[in-house]
């Protein structure tokens, strides 16, 4: 039997626009998801369709109003949206990966610095994050002489790169992607995207927005479609998606 990473159960979420007249959008609506590993499931619907808040919500970047989000783990379950906020943090940096389309990265902080940092959170030591960060970055075609350079002075596409290392660079349990390869030229893109694919057989759990119907085929086992915060439809890439043109 396949072993489930995520379960997510009536999760709802609503946002109070203060900036403009206080009024409520409902974000999601009761969504019940299950993620097991080495699944990759794609996120498919119109913009505005919860997709992000989704993946905010099992992060935890958002709290949600109702519904649990649960990381089944060796030792047992554990309830992400009940979580202190340090055990949060330490359950994070140990088996959450999340790539957004945008690098949070500390001031004065190089893409080697950065990368294994991740990998040291990830219970490697000094030498050996090195290592490891070198081969992530190395993986993702990231120019050897920006590797001590200011995260801050890099391109779009060059963060983009540097985030899907510190997110993979010690493959954590569960992988959180929105928009990973929106920025990055075709032949990065198809870097990515085979990076992407090797931990999902390596049994790393998978949850995915994109917006390129051509990368949900390419790596999805299963393709979930939202509308209006609901789940309306789930199934293969080809029953959900269609076929290639």
């Amino acid at each position: 039997m396949t072993r489930r990473v995520l379960e997510v159960r009536g999760l709802a979420k609503t946002f109070t626009l203060h900036t403009i007249d206080g009024r409520t959008v409902v974000s999601l609506r009761g969504v019940d998801l299950d993620v097991a590993a080495g699944e990759h499931v794609a996120l498919a619907g119109p913009s505005g369709a919860g997709k992000s808040s989704l993946l905010r919500c099992v992060h935890r970047t958002y709290l949600p109003d109702a519904g649990t989000v649960t990381l089944h783990r060796e030792d047992g379950p554990v309830d992400l949206t009940a979580l202190p906020d340090r055990a949060l943090a330490r359950l994070r940096a140990r088996e959450l990966g999340y790539v957004s389309q945008f690098l949070a990265a500390p001031p004065r902080t190089g893409p080697l610095e950065l990368v294994a940092a991740a990998a040291r959170r990830r219970g490697l030591d000094r030498d050996a994050a090195t290592d490891a960060a070198a081969a992530a970055l190395r993986r993702l075609a990231l120019d050897e002489a920006l590797w001590d350079v200011d995260c801050g002075v890099l391109s779009g596409g060059e963060r983009q790169r540097v985030n899907l290392a510190a997110a993979t660079v010690r493959p954590p349990r569960l992988l959180l992607l929105d928009e990973p390869v929106s920025a990055l030229d075709p032949a990065n893109r198809e870097r990515a995207l085979e990076l992407i694919a090797s931990l999902s057989g390596a049994g790393v759990a998978v949850l995915a927005v994109f917006h390129d119907a051509d990368a949900m085929r390419a790596l999805a086992t299963r393709v979930v479609r939202l509308a209006d915060g609901r789940i309306t439809e789930e199934g293969t890439p080809a029953q959900v998606l269609g076929a290639a043109a």
